[in-house]
């Protein structure tokens, strides 16, 4: 495998770094999505063998029409929770298979979800508290 060494400013060093052991990878993606004639970026689920029990946590979820509190109070399950820390701990060590850098997406996917929906539930329900101290 050949090295590659590139000067960059700190504060992109900085950014950079909690996705140092995917860099080979994310600069292959970069150079196939900056050329027309190469194939299209796959979805992250791509590499994936089956959907993970969080992401159908999250839309079993979803399908329920959960109300602002029950938004907030969301969580996936302990055993979604544990999949997930294996997969950080794995990527901390660098022994992610393609497979599981595809399903650490989604998780990271989800997870930027959920915050903006808790985010967004938890507005609400503070804007339907002022609506009814003001009546």
């Amino acid at each position: 495998m050949a090295e590659l060494t590139i000067q960059i400013p700190d504060e992109l060093a900085i950014k950079l770094e909690p996705l140092r052991s995917r860099l080979p990878e994310l600069l292959s993606q970069l150079l196939v999505s900056t050329n027309p004639s190469a194939e299209p970026l796959a979805i992250a689920t791509a590499n994936l063998q089956e959907i993970p029990q969080a992401y159908i946590e999250v839309l079993d979820f979803l399908i329920t029409s959960p109300t602002p509190q029950d938004i907030i109070a969301f969580k996936v399950s302990p055993e979604a929770q544990e999949r997930l820390r294996l997969l950080l701990d794995k990527n901390r060590e660098n022994t992610l298979t393609v497979s599981e850098v595809a399903e650490l997406d989604v998780y990271e996917q989800l997870e930027h979800l959920m915050i903006l929906m808790k985010a967004r539930a938890l507005g609400a329900q503070q804007n339907s508290g002022r609506i009814a101290a003001d009546q």
